[in-house]
């Protein structure tokens, strides 16, 4: 079932993106006296859409602001739309392409969810899956992070991990989670249809989630701390399986 949630986006790329992805923009704030380039393109897309606009101090941007990182400009959408994960298989089909989805287990930083959202885009893959709860949502700040890629790549709230991985393993998927005790990324088979599971920050991917996965695998590293911050793991992660599914092909 989807849900919506009231959406402000923040920053000059992420909202010049919404614009050009169809979203609806109900009310656009603009920092009164700029008129650079970004701007300029910004006031005529939102012209072409009959998108409301005030011209608004700094101190007015700085107070409506979620992220303090407004860069002039800040929008509210009418709503964001949590897709489903059958619109993500869907997609996946449309496209001729085994399905690859990234599931995030209660990732709590907005910049790793933002920034993970903006990795999946990037390799092609067919969405992101997030927990309903003890999880960050889709927030301004994620928004932000994903560089406009959260407009493209469909992002689903599930009520249980657990039992959405053991759905689709019915459906003929196949689950590799993260962690530094699996088998080395390099000696997995990670082609097919695939659902990548990535952890907490502090914690990994709880026992529970990891219990329903095919393979555990773990990304080599020779220095001397212990862990990559969880975005850039799954980038790592993520690019190993496009590179499989290249050699592939």
């Amino acid at each position: 079932m989807e849900e919506t949630q009231s959406l402000t986006i923040e920053g000059r790329n992420a909202v010049l993106e919404a614009f050009r992805s169809g979203k609806t923009i109900d009310k656009l704030f603009l920092l009164d006296g700029c008129m650079d380039g970004p701007i300029r393109t910004i006031q005529r897309e939102a012209k072409k859409h009959d998108t409301i606009i005030s011209y608004v101090t700094k101190e007015r941007l700085d107070q409506i602001s979620e992220t303090g990182k407004h860069q002039g400009v800040i929008a509210y959408a009418a709503a964001y739309t949590y897709a489903s994960i059958d619109d993500m298989l869907q997609k996946a089909k449309d496209a001729g392409e085994d399905p690859f989805l990234i599931f995030l287990d209660n990732v709590e930083d907005p910049h790793n969810l933002g920034a993970i959202i903006r990795t999946a885009n990037l390799a092609g893959a067919h969405g992101v899956v997030i927990p309903k709860r003890r999880a960050v949502g889709l927030t301004a700040t994620v928004a932000k992070a994903s560089a406009g890629a959260i407009n493209y790549t469909p992002v689903a709230k599930v009520t249980n991990l657990s039992q959405t991985i053991e759905t689709l393993k019915q459906e003929g998927m196949w689950f590799v989670c993260a962690d530094m005790g699996g088998s080395t990324m390099y000696d997995l088979n990670l082609t097919g249809p695939i659902g990548l599971v990535m952890g907490n920050e502090g914690s990994g991917v709880s026992d529970l989630v990891k219990k329903h996965c095919d393979f555990v695998a773990s990304i080599p590293m020779k220095g001397d701390i212990d862990s990559l911050n969880v975005s850039v793991a799954t980038g790592v992660l993520t690019y190993e399986i496009v590179r499989q599914r290249l050699l592939k092909k």
